[in-house]
Parts: structure tokens; C-alpha cells; sequence
């Protein structure tokens, strides 16, 4: 399986969800051998924080395995792609969920009111480091995107947050395909989402070590 923030997501048990997402899945796999896969990269990042059920490691993966020397590039790419797609995720949420939200509810994989009222707890507690754990690691991002607008979340930090936290992970994932290449692929896709809760753990001890201890 593709390492994401949501792997690809089972809506439903039935047999014609399944092939649409396997469709879905395909069809964005195929822009990897196009001349148009780094804008495909860009619209794949900026739809999955959203709405869009595919997240773009599947797409940014290809394309590094296809020309390695681009990799940096490509995780570049998804960044943007995937920060700016944030923003308007965050715009729904602030002034579009109230009457948007049942068709989420109902369409988008990864949202429940009972999660988005868990991430709106979240948010009033912890605002940077939830997006930045949503960012970072396996979480649905398209859910925290959202969330952060319905819960009025400081836009600021919310892009800053976003921004560094979907860096570190693309750029990780195009760092170890740029380095390694096919070799890399199965580690990748098998320990990729452990690996980016393990660097978000180091992150979290390294921060109460700094603050534990007096320093100048």
C-alpha cells in the first residue's frame, strides 16, 4: 500500500466503490508517464486536502522512481500543491461548513461528525501541533484542513504549520527515493506512515527536553 495520510479510503463495502476508487487510483498513477506530471503533482496535492480520495505520495512516489534527479523538484511540487489546497480546505470550513458539511459527511472519505467534533477538541487545545501532526503523519489531512476553519483556527499559524509539516513529509519521501531509488519503494510504502509518527515523537521529545531543562 501507497504511504499516506489516508490510504486509499474503503467508503463503502460494495463492489462498485471499490472499482471507482481502483479507477481513481489508476488514473492518477498514469500521469507519471505524461509530460504533464508535475502539474498533475500540484492538482493532486491542492484536491486531496479537500476532498479528492487519492493523497498525492501515490502520484509524488512514480514520479521520483521515474527520474530520481527531479525528486526534489516533485516534492517541492506536492508541497505547494498541497499547502495552497489547505487554505482552501480552510476556507470551506470557515465559511462554507454549515452548509456544506452533510455532503462531506456523506461523500468524502474520512469525515464523521464524530471526528470532526474529536479534531475541533483538538484544535482548542493544541492549534500549531495539531496541523502539524495532521500534516506530518497518517491522519486524514483533508479532515484537520477543514476542521481548522470551522473552529476558527489562527490562519497564520494554520499555513506555517502546514507548511512544515507537509514538507518534512514529501520531502522524506522524495530524500529516500532520490537516495535509494527502486530499492527504497517497499520500505517506503510498508514502514513509511510508523517512520513519520516515529520523527513526530522525536519532535515532540526533543521540545519538552528544551523546555524541561533552563538554557540561556
Amino acid at each position: 500500500m501507497m504511504p499516506a495520510e489516508n490510504p486509499i479510503p474503503r467508503v463503502s463495502s460494495t463492489k462498485s466503490s471499490g472499482q471507482l476508487l481502483k479507477r481513481i487510483y489508476d488514473w492518477v498513477l498514469s500521469w507519471a508517464d505524461t509530460p504533464y506530471g508535475v502539474p498533475a503533482l500540484v492538482l493532486l496535492g491542492f484536491a486531496e486536502a479537500s476532498f479528492f480520495p487519492i493523497p498525492p505520495d501515490v502520484l509524488l512516489i512514480a514520479l521520483c522512481l521515474s527520474r530520481p534527479r527531479c525528486a526534489m523538484r516533485y516534492a517541492l511540487a506536492a508541497t505547494i500543491g498541497s499547502v495552497s489546497g489547505g487554505v482552501l480546505g480552510y476556507g470551506i470550513g470557515y465559511g462554507l461548513w454549515s452548509v456544506a458539511a452533510d455532503w462531506f459527511y456523506l461523500y468524502v472519505p474520512g469525515f464523521t461528525p464524530q471526528l470532526f467534533q474529536y479534531v475541533g477538541d483538538l484544535f482548542t487545545r493544541y492549534d500549531f501541533w495539531t496541523v502539524f501532526a495532521a500534516g506530518f503523519t497518517p491522519i486524514p489531512y483533508k479532515v484537520f484542513t477543514i476542521s481548522a476553519g470551522a473552529f476558527g483556527v489562527n490562519l497564520p499559524i494554520f499555513i506555517l504549520a502546514s507548511l512544515v509539516s507537509r514538507a518534512l513529509r514529501f520531502y522524506l519521501v522524495a530524500g529516500l527515493l532520490r537516495l535509494y531509488g527502486d530499492r527504497a519503494r517497499s520500505f517506503v510504502e510498508r514502514y513509511f506512515n510508523m517512520l513519520t509518527m516515529l520523527a513526530l515523537l522525536l519532535v515532540v521529545v526533543v521540545l519538552v527536553i528544551w523546555n524541561f531543562f533552563p538554557h540561556n
